[in-house]
């Protein structure tokens, strides 16, 4: 589904992403780990043409690096930012209604279904999304790319200042998602999280790609995790 080669980015002078490649199947969930500042977040927004990068990036086949934001989108690809981005001054339902996407076929997410997985949404849905929690913005941002039927979505930190009750929440939304045969990769701090939930895992370092593996083998090496991952 998505085959990402050679991948190169750049701020400036300073080379962040140096020669990553990945990729992730129709279904699975994917995840990056890592230490902060190491390339996890800029390779997702490379990806979705929000970051100047060269190499290569296929979906389905067909290359998308250097397309535009809208575009990529447009093929199935959905972003959901550590920064919960909302509406503010728009009622949960209206966040909901602008995510909405005119596509052949039929749209396997709907808001009654999205609102059974987060009855506090349902419950609020006529208040502003300026005035939800930390963890029901959480759930409005991920619930609303939805309703654009993506084919992959890439949602960094979902679990980020969150409730462990809400947690659960992300977690057992992103087992749906992926159960519909939407991939998922993923950005989690929470290594815990992250190794319950992947079917695969990447581990960068200084914006390389320095280990790929199951979360049983990760969690068999400890010398990966202590270079790696360890704080």
């Amino acid at each position: 589904m998505l085959n990402i080669s050679n991948l190169n980015a750049y701020y400036g002078k300073s080379h962040i992403l140096q020669g990553v490649t990945l990729k992730v199947k129709k279904g699975e969930i994917v995840s990056l780990l890592g230490r902060n500042g190491v390339g996890r977040s800029t390779t997702i927004k490379s990806i979705m043409g929000m970051v100047k990068a060269t190499g290569s990036i296929k979906l389905f086949d067909k290359e998308i690096l250097g397309k535009q934001i809208h575009e990529i989108s447009n093929l199935g690809l959905a972003y959901v930012s550590e920064n919960r981005d909302i509406f503010p001054d728009l009622t949960v339902l209206e966040n909901l209604e602008l995510g909405k996407k005119t596509v052949a076929g039929q749209n396997p997410w709907d808001i009654e279904e999205l609102f059974d997985l987060f009855p506090n949404l349902k419950n609020r849905k006529d208040v502003a999304g300026g005035a939800l929690s930390g963890g029901e913005q959480q759930m409005l941002t991920i619930s609303r790319s939805l309703m654009g039927n993506p084919n992959l979505i890439m949602i960094d930190e979902p679990t980020e200042g969150l409730s462990p009750q809400m947690v659960d929440k992300v977690e057992q939304l992103i087992r749906k998602i992926a159960s519909k045969g939407v991939a998922i990769l993923l950005i989690e701090q929470k290594l815990t999280i992250a190794f319950k939930l992947s079917n695969r895992l990447y581990i960068m370092g200084h914006g390389k790609i320095v280990y790929e593996g199951t979360s049983k083998e990760i969690l068999k090496n400890d010398k990966v995790i202590k270079e790696w991952l360890e704080v």
